[in-house]
């Protein structure tokens, strides 16, 4: 009898362990951030403008520096935004420019094209400079009819030329926008003269911000904030303002480089 409980014991565990073999496989490939699809890219391989059926350009000097007391003209001019040799350049200047002391440019994809959930990857170098203020960001498509922070904003990356060697992600929503954001960062040492992959993957629970896939930061992610809408993309090179700071007196002109955008689903 002790010798038939002891079979029973061994078989019923064994089947346990096949059953446990057997489901690991669905596990991995059913994980919530296998976002494998490539549903959108610009890869800015022909030289010109940007493509205008994915971006317009947001142009002037917006409602108080775009809220945020910045100090740029923003314009669809050549020598502050065009896609040369395989790259989006985005270009801050020093020059008069419908009345402030500094050029720039900034577009997004509102109306044209926008997402909910994935893996969104930026390769991207950015501009020198104390008071260079680039981003590359994206806000809630109801944000017409509720307004900011109401439809909630992700920074993918944002980077101040005063903490060159810093890199940025950010969530603004009531409660937590502006200087009490949600946010995380990164320290590396070449932002400026190498390219690097800027990361976020945004699902249903959380949102976790990478550079060069390493993680630096997760934020959760509820039914209650307004990360779960679709959202359209942006990307500038703003100068000074409440993130900025102060411009540096000898800048003169910079550029953001951005050789991809990628969104997987």
């Amino acid at each position: 009898m002790k010798k038939t409980i002891i079979n029973l014991v061994l078989t019923f565990a064994l089947l346990i362990m096949v059953g446990c073999q057997g489901e690991d496989p669905a596990v991995v490939v059913n994980t919530a951030d296998d976002f494998t699809i490539l549903t959108f890219s610009d890869e800015f391989n022909t030289d010109g403008a940007p493509n205008p059926s994915i971006w317009s350009n947001d142009l002037g000097t917006g409602n108080n520096g775009w809220g945020n007391e910045e100090e740029q003209n923003y314009t669809n001019n050549a020598k502050n935004i065009k896609v040369e040799g395989g790259k989006l350049v985005i270009t801050a200047i020093k020059e008069s420019s419908g009345g402030k002391p500094y050029s720039s440019a900034r577009i997004n994809t509102q109306g044209k094209y926008s997402f909910k959930y994935g893996k969104i990857e930026f390769k991207a170098k950015l501009p020198t400079g104390v008071g260079t203020w680039p981003a590359i960001w994206s806000l809630g498509n109801n944000i017409s009819s509720v307004s900011w922070p109401y439809c909630g904003e992700i920074d993918f990356m944002e980077h101040v030329g005063k903490e060159q060697n810093k890199i940025f992600g950010s969530l603004h929503y009531p409660g937590n926008s502006g200087g009490n954001a949600v946010s995380g960062s990164k320290l590396i040492s070449n932002a400026s003269t190498e390219f690097h992959v800027y990361k976020v993957i945004w699902n249903s629970n959380a949102i976790r911000f990478y550079v060069d896939d390493i993680l630096y930061k997760t934020a959760p992610n509820a039914s209650t904030l307004p990360f779960n809408q679709n959202f359209f993309l942006i990307m500038n090179i703003a100068m000074g303002g409440n993130f900025g700071g102060t411009i540096g007196a000898n800048f003169t002109q910079s550029s953001m480089e951005v050789d991809y955008v990628r969104i997987y689903q």
